[in-house]
């Protein structure tokens, strides 16, 4: 049996349902595995038409969907029509957006699928109706707990031209800095090497750990982050065997020779790490959770309520998205 990708369809309101249409379409040039939607069939035909694109959609189960995608689109229903139209979300389409998750994991921890792929959710719309979780990351975090054991999700924003992992991820600044601790770099970067080896086949992952404070703290005069938790953090990396140099600062850590000398950048918080991704990559880059026990990607970006159901989406994100699953379940197998 051929497995496919599960793809969730994120918010119904949003562009996951345009770009997930878009991608099908694109199928063939564009060499995309084959992945089913989780979501509703119903709803996916109506946004089709609306968009004025003639498709053929085929409700499977999940084993027959790698059978069905050179002909339709193939999905599996998980909820049912959402209410909510193009660019005005409400709460009603929140039980079917998390239920896709649910499944998705569902289906890849049962063998049914080879990968977790998720479209833009509004966290928002998810928090009206009760989600208590921060974000895609921490929810995917909890489905994958075993024996009283949540394991530690990692934030991986990948693309050709750059890689960033930001150690804190969605909290204000200031707690950001008060989470920061060396030994929260040392597991993150652990995680990181052992993914970019069994899941990206790189043999000896070089890392490039930024600085909290501006040059990298100045020798202290900046801030005394760098020297008390970031560079203690290095030095154990390194003692482990691991290729890690830092603490660098983060405003020469970017351009075009600096990406030349190591595989991922592993930045202090979250805009560290995005800003400089976003701007270089925004078309092609994926996110990625690491440290699961199971692959998943999603595109990087949001729900764009603002062109939802206009045709005007880009789906290169959900699209490269894709492509990098199905790579990455190839080199861990």
């Amino acid at each position: 049996m051929q497995k496919a990708l599960a793809l969730t369809i994120g918010e119904p309101a949003g562009i996951g349902p345009d770009i997930t249409i878009a991608a099908w379409q694109g199928r063939a040039e564009n060499q995309i595995p084959p992945f089913y939607l989780l979501g509703n069939a119903e709803f996916i035909r109506r946004r089709a038409q609306s968009l004025g694109i003639d498709i053929d959609v085929a409700e499977v189960e999940p084993q027959d969907a790698a059978g069905s995608f050179t002909r339709a689109l193939p999905v599996v229903n998980v909820g049912e029509v959402p209410a909510a139209c193009p660019g005005r979300p409400d709460t009603t389409s929140a039980p079917i957006a998390i239920a896709a998750i649910r499944r998705a994991v569902a289906d890849v921890t049962a063998g049914l699928a080879t990968a977790v792929v998720t479209n833009p959710i509004a966290k928002s719309v998810l928090y009206d109706a009760g989600f208590t979780h921060p974000g895609h990351t921490e929810f995917l975090a909890e489905l994958a707990r075993h024996n009283d054991r949540t394991p530690l999700p990692v934030m991986l924003l990948w693309s050709p031209t750059l890689a960033v992992v930001p150690v804190t991820i969605h909290v204000p600044l200031r707690e950001a800095i008060a989470q920061l601790t060396s030994e929260l770099i040392v597991t993150t970067s652990r995680i990181l090497v052992a993914d970019l080896i069994a899941r990206f086949g790189i043999a000896r992952p070089r890392l490039a750990i930024a600085g909290l404070n501006p040059h990298a703290g100045e020798g202290g005069s900046l801030g005394h982050e760098d020297q008390a938790i970031v560079a203690p953090a290095v030095a154990t990396l390194c003692a482990e065997g691991i290729d890690a140099r830092g603490p660098l600062p983060a405003d020469t850590m970017f351009h075009a020779a600096a990406r030349q000398t190591y595989d991922c950048a592993v930045c202090m918080y979250h805009d560290q790490a995005l800003i400089p991704i976003k701007t270089l990559a925004f078309d092609d880059g994926v996110n990625v959770t690491l440290g699961l026990p199971f692959i998943r990607t999603s595109p990087d970006h949001g729900t764009a309520f603002d062109i939802a159901g206009t045709g005007r989406a880009n789906p290169s994100s959900l699209i490269a998205a894709l492509r990098l699953a199905a790579r990455m379940a190839a080199s861990q197998k």
